[in-house]
């Protein structure tokens, strides 16, 4: 029976940790850090402009009325200046991205490149707490919108009343089994999702300004009142720039847009290091996006302003979350109107598919590298469970609440278009162009302002990013603290002095000592071997190889080592070696000469002063402090047979 269990939790492993990260791509997936360029192997990039289009496009189930309860009669203005802040804005920064970072890693990485050390950990994590935001939100909101198509829908309002939360949680988890089963055909789904959407919104667009043309009176009625409330056409824009950073939902779609870069095919000549195919589509695709989106935002606007009752956008009223679907239930019968609901109940549900993509496109990025996240964190579907149960919280908190989420979701959506711009704006003006960069400054500016106004009116949005930061950060030190003893030198190269070095002296019983460069004169050297053979009473026979480590980031977590050799003096061997980590430096070094050698080596220490908990501190934010005792456990945690472990001597 035992056994029958462990095979089943084996297997149970096993799958949970097979990864998905090639998503959409048709193949078995694998994790993150081993998924192969897919630039020339991807689709075709209208074909994935539907997969940032569920995202991006299905913000029409509830920005129109997003927008009227915001600006009111102004939101036919407003919202062109929300278009033109698309195309004179967003769209040229995400442009620059997609040139800057071509493998879906967005402005953080562009920022990353930017800071080193600790500072440049804690911003990538901030800004990762504003990812989350953004995407998070995206799928609760999403599926809250849905529910609420479903809820209000003439056929099933009096069965479904009062289950909206129940609705949504049920849609959160549909998504997230649809990531454990695997999501390999997302994109086939995504065009004919968007496909259907799109169509079913164009015959809603023309039936609603049909009606306008016919009814000519809701115009002079709309004009006549939006001159009596705001005077004129100068006081009107006014007002439309001051509530614009409440309709900052509709810019939504721009990193998701980058997210999805590795699916676009490219061209076939495309290299890892110069993807010109995949960039150039990748801009296409954000461009059709942005001009296709622009022109439903501005009809969709108008016809809901003066065809809708301002009553009906509030709160309880039929056109709140769902003004399109109010029109196409009121104006093409509740039969179209119940196959517009289905479409937008589906694209609104698959939205969280395309924000679920980004979330793992983007997480296991970084919190693993940074040793901020267990390395299971690289596998799709623990980070998919982990994702969903967020998900279900984040949905009990704001109750299921379409509008109260708008402002946590802007937030997080506005974050991360000035983090773009300004990461594009500092590329610009390290690449000298001037022009470009005075003009992403501009941009740049205005995004700021929008965020500050949205977060002043909206707290509620920068308070929720905070969570995500302050939980991501505690997760990642604890994580970081959990795993200070991991072995985490990713490979070892030695160059042919260093081999030299320690092929010739396994020979005998291997000996390195573990020297901290000082003056690096043949005194140094010298009273340091007299000092060891006297402490660890060893004959003047045996000869040693001293191994230096010189700190490079300590904020690095996983990385490679180079090690060089060379004779100082004239007569001692000297391995150099450059790391985050004194001893998991030595560590590696000492377990790959065993099984390079087949002979296990001895390293000697001297005990380092001073207390041992601010050594340790020492260790773990710097990479030294207490660093024979902690090469010690570096080893035994990497090699649990005590007879094959390097040997560890301190004095």
């Amino acid at each position: 029976m035992a056994t029958t269990n462990d095979a089943r939790t084996g297997r149970l492993r096993a799958w949970m940790l097979e990864g998905l990260s090639d998503m959409g791509k048709g193949k078995p997936s694998r994790p993150v850090e081993s998924a192969p360029d897919a630039g020339h192997r991807g689709q075709r990039w209208w074909r994935v402009m539907c997969l940032t289009g569920v995202d991006y496009f299905s913000t029409l189930g509830y920005q129109p009325g997003i927008a009227a309860l915001a600006a009111g009669l102004l939101s036919p203005v407003a919202t062109i200046v929300l278009v033109i802040v698309t195309l004179a804005g967003a769209l040229p920064v995400y442009r620059r991205v997609a040139e800057e970072s071509p493998r879906g890693e967005g402005s953080i990485a562009m920022l990353s490149r930017l800071l080193s050390f600790w500072k440049g950990k804690l911003f990538v994590l901030t800004l990762l707490g504003f990812a989350a935001t953004d995407f998070l939100i995206t799928i609760t909101l999403s599926a809250a919108d849905a529910s609420t198509h479903l809820v209000e829908n003439p056929h099933l309002e009096e069965a479904l009343h009062n289950k909206q939360m129940i609705i949504t949680l049920v849609l959160i988890a549909l998504l997230g089994a649809v990531f454990l089963k695997g999501f390999l055909e997302a994109i086939g789904v995504a065009v004919v999702l968007v496909g259907i959407y799109l169509g079913l919104n164009v015959v809603v667009v023309i039936s609603g300004l049909w009606h306008v043309l016919t009814e000519g009176h809701v115009v002079t009625d709309w004009t006549t009142a939006l001159t009596a409330e705001h005077g004129n056409v100068f006081a009107m824009v006014g007002v439309a720039l001051l509530v614009f950073p409440k309709l900052a939902l509709g810019l939504s779609g721009f990193e998701t847009g980058v997210a999805v870069m590795p699916h676009v095919k490219g061209d076939e000549g495309d290299t890892e290091e110069k993807p010109t195919g995949r960039i150039r589509d990748t801009k296409k695709l954000l461009t059709t996006a942005a001009l296709i989106m622009s022109v439903f935002l501005i009809c969709t606007s108008f016809i809901t302003t003066v065809l809708i009752p301002e009553k009906e956008f509030e709160s309880g009223g039929q056109a709140n979350g769902r003004a399109l679907a109010y029109l196409a239930h009121e104006y093409l019968g509740n039969t179209f109107g119940t196959i517009y609901d289905v479409s937008t109940i589906a694209i609104l549900w698959f939205a969280g598919a395309s924000a679920m993509a980004g979330l793992l496109n983007l997480m296991p990025r970084y919190l693993p590298k940074y040793g901020m996240a267990p390395h299971w964190a690289r596998a799709v579907r623990p980070m998919v469970i982990v994702f969903t149960l967020v998900a279900f919280l984040v949905t009990w908190i704001f109750d299921a609440d379409v509008d109260a989420q708008g402002g946590a979701y802007a937030t997080g959506v506005l974050v991360l278009i000035c983090s773009a711009a300004i990461a594009v704006t500092i590329a610009a003006r390290k690449a000298g162009q001037k022009g470009w960069a005075i003009g992403f400054g501009v941009i740049s500016a205005v995004f700021l302002y929008t965020t500050v106004v949205n977060v002043i009116e909206r707290p509620d949005g920068v308070k929720i990013g905070a969570c995500f930061i302050a939980g991501i950060i505690l997760i990642s030190l604890l994580s970081r603290l959990g795993r200070a003893f991991e072995l985490r030198v990713t490979h070892i190269e030695l160059d042919d002095m260093a081999e030299r070095f320690i092929q010739d002296i396994s020979r005998r019983t291997p000996r390195f000592i573990a020297n901290e460069p000082d003056n690096r004169d043949i005194a140094e050297y010298r009273d340091k071997v007299e000092q060891i053979r006297a402490d660890n009473d060893i004959p003047g026979t045996e000869d040693f190889v001293f191994v230096e480590v010189t700190i490079t980031d300590p904020s690095e977590f996983e990385a490679g080592l180079t090690v060089k050799g060379e004779v100082l003096h004239d007569r001692f061997r000297v391995l150099t070696v450059e790391s985050s980590s004194v001893p998991n430096a030595l560590a590696a070094l000492l377990l790959h000469s065993r099984d390079l050698t087949g002979t296990r080596p001895h390293i000697y220490f001297e005990w380092t002063e001073g207390n041992p908990f601010a050594n340790f501190l020492r260790f773990f934010l710097f990479g030294q402090g207490e660093i024979a005792p902690v090469t010690r456990e570096i080893l035994r945690e990497a090699e649990s047979d005590r007879d094959r472990r390097p040997r560890v001597h301190v004095g």
